[in-house]
């Protein structure tokens, strides 16, 4: 039996949106401000573009087995191991940081944020293609005989 997916809210759409903008914004305006060296800037923008892509890897490859697609052990295995070796990068960065109690937890807590926010905006967007797709399919299928045989 086909589930049917339901199209999310714009509230929802756009609630995602705004955390994953700002998330990410207050991660890299913190980056900004921060007073730490180049590398260092570098080190924690490339690990919070690694925890995005693969945060978003691991809901496309949860969903993808959901809907019967084929994915292999390979990729789902990595798509995992990517997510949590970038939060582990990100524990290790802030534990070993020169930083204040009070700035780890910021960049800790914009990081989740933008991790959660881009797997919600995943799923919506996913969401949205398969109701556009059962909707299509719905409008193309042909007119039920019985209706027209009990007078409907």
């Amino acid at each position: 039996m086909e589930q049917k997916t339901m199209q999310p809210s714009n509230a929802f759409i756009a609630a995602s949106w705004v955390a994953l903008l700002t998330g990410v914004a207050a991660f890299n305006i913190g980056l900004w401000n921060a007073e730490m060296e180049l590398n260092e800037k570098g080190y924690y923008f490339t690990v919070l573009m690694f925890g995005l892509f693969s945060a978003i890897s691991v809901q496309k490859a949860v969903r993808d087995q959901m809907e019967g697609i084929p994915v292999t052990n390979l990729y789902y295995g990595i798509a995992w191991f990517t997510t949590l070796l970038s939060i582990l990068l990100l524990v290790i960065g802030l534990w070993n940081a020169e930083l204040v109690k009070s700035e780890k937890g910021f960049y800790a807590m914009s990081y989740t944020l933008s991790m959660f926010a881009a797997i919600a905006v995943q799923k919506n967007t996913r969401d949205m293609k398969s109701a556009d797709k059962q909707n299509n399919q719905n409008n193309q299928l042909p007119p039920n005989n019985n209706d027209a045989a009990q007078g409907r």
